[in-house]
Formats: C-alpha cells, structure tokens, sequence
C-alpha cells in the first residue's frame, strides 16, 4: 500500500468532478481526482453519455479561472433565446409559445452548450496538463476514515490517499456521502428521460425549445451542424413505460414520433446517435458536509433536466467552495469551512430543486385543464415584463448577472 498525500481527494470523474479537480488544482491546491470508469471520450463510443450541458452565464468565469474554458469555447454552441411551448391545444390558436431573449438582461448569450462526451474529453485533457493535479482513471473510492485534522480514503488500486477534505461528487448514490453518515431524501416520478442527438432541415437559430406535453418536456438544445446538417441535443422526458416503448421502436417510427411530438417545429427529425435512457428523481441531501467531506454535484442534489439547472448547480457547489478554500487556505476542510459551506448552498438548493420538481410535476399532468393551466402560466411567466426579466435572472443561477 503506498500513502497518497494530496490537499484534496475528488471522488467521481464526472463533469462536475473534473470541473472541481481543474479549479482547485489551478487555484494552487494539490488534488487527487479518481473514478471507477475511465471518461467515454467518442460520441460513437460505447457507453458514451449523449447527453449535453448547458453552461449558463455564470458558470463561464469558473470555467475561466480553471482553465477549461479556452479548451471548450471552440465546441460550445450559444444560446441566445429560450422558447417555451405549450402544444397541447388540438386547434393552433389553443397553443402557447414564448420566447425568452437574453438580450433583455445581458449582451451574452443565457449559455453555451457542449455534448458531455466531449466535455469528458477536453477535461480530462486539461488535467493532464496540469502538475498539481493526479487522475486516476479506473479507481474507485473505496472507503472513507475521518478524524478532525485529515480524511483517509482506501482506494481500489490498495493505495491510501490522505488529504485534508474530500469533494464527494461521486453520483447520486454516491458511496462518499454514505460513509460519511449523510442520509438523502428522493423523490420519484415514474419518468425516464430518452437523449439522443438530431439533425432538421430547419436551422435552430441558437434557440433552445422546450415543447411541453403530457409526461413531461421534449427539449431541444442547439448543436454545432453534424455533416452538414443543423443538429440538435433531445431530452425527451416521458412515462417510463412509454420511454422504454419508444426507445425500443425501428429508427423509422421513432423518428416519426420524434417529429410529432416536436409539432414539426424544426421539419422533419433524424436520428444522428444512439439512444440512451435515463431515470428523473429529485433527491437532496440532509446536509451537504461532513467530517472532512464536502458533497458537490448529485451526490447533493438532483433534480429534473428542466431549466438547465442541474450542472449549474453543481459549479455553484464549486464556486462556494473555492471562494472559501482561497479566503482561508488554511482552514481547508475544517469544521469552520464546512459549516460556511452548508449554510451559503443548503437554501438555494432546496429551492431550486422545489422548484424544478413542481415544475416537472405540472408538465406531467394532462387532460384539458392542466393544459390550460400550463398555458397560461406559460404566457404570464412570459407576457409581463418584471416577472420575465426576474424569472431569466433566477435561471441564470444568479442576481447580478451583468448588464441585468
């Protein structure tokens, strides 16, 4: 067994885990980054995660200050508008359609998206630049020993990292938040997400479409063009029986479906991917520290893929523990920081992830006056013009969004 001595031990190799191992080890932290699979690096790959991230405004300048910015900026597709529809009306004149310009609150776009794949890709790329930084493909953290001064965490290699605070974004079961005695409530909807990537006749304009329905949402996020065609990112939530019914159709009828339940919006739609399936929860933890243990990403929170608040709330995760890292080096990992930690992420969170959640609960409902429910939340959200430019703001993660 050899001792591994690291200022920081980041378990899961995820986004948010490498997000974390680039801006700590750039802000002059020694880090330990390791995960049990090795990043899926090709969109063609099997087990690639075909999702994509919608990094909104404020999650640029942590993206900066780690370095990885410059790598992605290339790749990134902006957003300039999100549309909100409603298309559960039988006649046009019933449906809803809004569009949310961030020129009304900034000269930036609300984000910019990136297939995950690639993400994995151009991260893991930046780690091996960087000296302070170790990762650890293909180990997994095992178990976790703390006392008040260090954290001691057996890996699955044998060896034994020492450091002084482990950053637990090892997934929404994470094995870190377990040990460390952190209990999570979850809640189920009985819904499962397809993802998937397309390319239309229609370019997208940079506009970002979310299509409500019964069963959930149909989102469309710009791509850059796929052989030469425009492209857009699915996620397409719906009942899990039916999920699992139309992840199983001929790529014919898929397609088919796909186009209907876009209503048409960008022509016809061709599967450009794989498919891959994944469970919605909402789940929070009690409390988002320990003994020498922070919990970032989902091993804190999940919520729905609606609004792009999900990763958006895991650089914040990052972003409140960097600033706190840096104003005290010293106290790093301590009970002090710890404590700060919770206190600045636990209310944010819990109302971010109420909020997602009952909004996902209402796009599930259908019948008629849920649809008119919808639609006219839908315009008012839309149609008056403090509630609009509010509403963008608290999408953005923040208050003081430049220019707002």
């Amino acid at each position: 067994m050899t001792a591994l001595h690291h200022d920081i031990l980041v378990a899961g190799g995820g986004i948010a885990g490498l997000t974390a191992a680039a801006a700590f080890g750039a802000a002059g932290f020694s880090v330990l980054c390791v995960d049990p699979a090795p990043p899926v690096t090709e969109r063609e790959a099997e087990g690639a995660d075909l999702r994509t991230t919608a990094f909104l405004q404020p999650a640029r300048a942590l993206l900066e200050r780690a370095g990885l910015w410059t790598r992605l900026e290339a790749h990134a597709m902006p957003l300039q508008t999100m549309r909100i529809m409603d298309i559960s009306g039988e006649m046009e004149r019933d449906r809803t359609r809004r569009e949310f310009d961030s020129a009304d609150i900034s000269d930036a776009p609300f984000g910019w998206n990136l297939p995950n794949w690639l993400l994995r890709r151009e991260m893991a790329a930046r780690l091996e630049e960087m000296p302070g930084v170790s990762f650890r493909p293909g180990v997994a953290a095992k178990t976790l020993f703390t006392r008040r001064g260090e954290a001691r965490v057996r890996l699955s290699d044998g060896d034994e990292a020492r450091v002084r605070l482990v950053l637990a974004a090892d997934g929404r079961n994470s094995p870190m938040r377990r040990q460390a005695g952190i209990a999570a409530r979850t809640l189920r909807f009985g819904q499962k997400a397809l993802a998937f990537a397309v390319t239309h006749p229609v370019p997208h304009g940079n506009v970002s479409t979310e299509i409500h329905l019964k069963g959930g949402p149909f989102t469309l996020v710009p791509l850059p063009d796929h052989e030469g065609r425009p492209s857009s990112a699915v996620v397409w939530m719906e009942d899990g029986r039916e999920a699992l019914r139309l992840r199983d159709l001929p790529v014919e009828a898929l397609e088919a479906t796909m186009t209907a339940r876009s209503g048409g919006l960008l022509g016809p739609l061709t599967l450009a991917s794989q498919v891959t399936l994944w469970p919605i929860i909402s789940q929070v933890a009690d409390r988002f520290a320990g003994e020498r243990v922070a919990l970032v990403a989902e091993a804190a929170h999940v919520v729905p893929p609606i609004g792009a608040q999900g990763l958006n709330m895991s650089l914040a995760d990052l972003a409140a523990l960097l600033e706190l890292a840096e104003a005290r080096p010293e106290g790093l990992g301590d009970a002090e920081m710890l404590a700060a930690y919770d206190r600045k992420r636990a209310l944010d969170v819990r109302m971010r992830v109420a909020g997602v959640s009952m909004l996902n609960g209402v796009s599930m409902l259908g019948g008629p006056p849920f649809a008119a429910l919808r639609a006219r939340g839908i315009g008012a959200l839309h149609d008056i013009a403090p509630v609009r430019r509010g509403l963008m703001r608290l999408g953005l993660g923040a208050g003081n969004v430049p220019g707002a």
